[in-house]
């Protein structure tokens, strides 16, 4: 004796014209696609699998949007109140370089992958190295200041942060750090460079270093940067970020 087929998860209705359908909740005036068997040597009747094309459930997809976040380097450029060396900038966009402008935008993102809620003295300088490019951040690993160096100091100084913070979206800058980034202004203005020139890294180091509270001073300390290591690295500030020094070989 032929035994019945058996479908598990779903029922059969007898149907009026003889027909078993599948999928007894779908609409039967909507339309569908179907597929039947033919099993009249065993029932006298047929077998008809339905697969709806349209379905009362529905899967609801949220409208996303594209989001853009602005690197806030449209700063004040007053000098520093503590110094009346440098006249007040007249030019309230100032210049960034490429690589300072990379090095801000890798500062942001470490401070999202260690959950800090701003960004920090410590963050820019993670940042500098983290882009790896500039003269600046060569010269800091040439005198072993690394980025990994850099990040176990930090994490000794402020600690970790909880796992499940989430850092805010535009993430706020610390006071340090805005005076870090006028000092950035000022040191260019300082320099040869004048009002058109831009800010570049080592300008963003060197003002790093003269915060003298802040925690990304603090590490550079540790790690062995000093006064007599700012004023080298300051020397080469006005030719920009990019050693265009070679040595033809023989």
């Amino acid at each position: 004796m032929a035994s019945i087929p058996t479908f598990s998860s779903y029922s059969l209705l007898l149907k009026p014209n003889n027909t078993n359908t599948l999928f007894p909740n779908s609409n039967s005036s909507s339309s569908s696609s179907s597929c039947t068997l033919s099993l009249l040597p065993l029932f006298g009747t047929k077998l008809t699998l339905q697969r709806p094309i349209s379905s009362t459930r529905s899967i609801s997809i949220a409208n996303f949007s594209a989001t853009s976040e602005t690197v806030p380097f449209n700063l004040p450029t007053d000098p520093n109140p503590q110094s009346d060396e440098v006249q007040k900038n007249p030019n309230p966009n100032p210049k960034w370089s490429a690589r300072a402008i990379r090095s801000y935008a890798m500062a942001e993102n470490e401070v999202r992958v260690l959950k800090y809620p701003k960004i920090g003295t410590e963050s820019l300088l993670m940042g500098i190295l983290i882009e790896g490019t500039s003269k600046a951040a060569k010269f800091l690993r040439a005198n072993g200041i690394t980025f990994f160096k850099v990040q176990e100091q930090t994490l000794e100084l402020l600690g970790k942060s909880n796992y499940f913070f989430s850092t805010p979206r535009p993430t706020p800058l610390t006071e340090p750090l805005k005076k870090v980034l006028d000092s950035a202004v000022n040191e260019k203005l300082k320099s040869d460079l004048g009002e058109e020139g831009e800010t570049n890294v080592t300008h963003l180091l060197l003002a790093i270093w003269s915060q003298e509270e802040s925690a990304g001073r603090k590490i550079l300390a540790t790690l062995g940067f000093n006064d007599e290591k700012a004023e080298e690295i300051a020397k080469t500030a006005a030719s920009g970020d990019i050693d265009w020094s070679f040595q033809k070989e023989a």
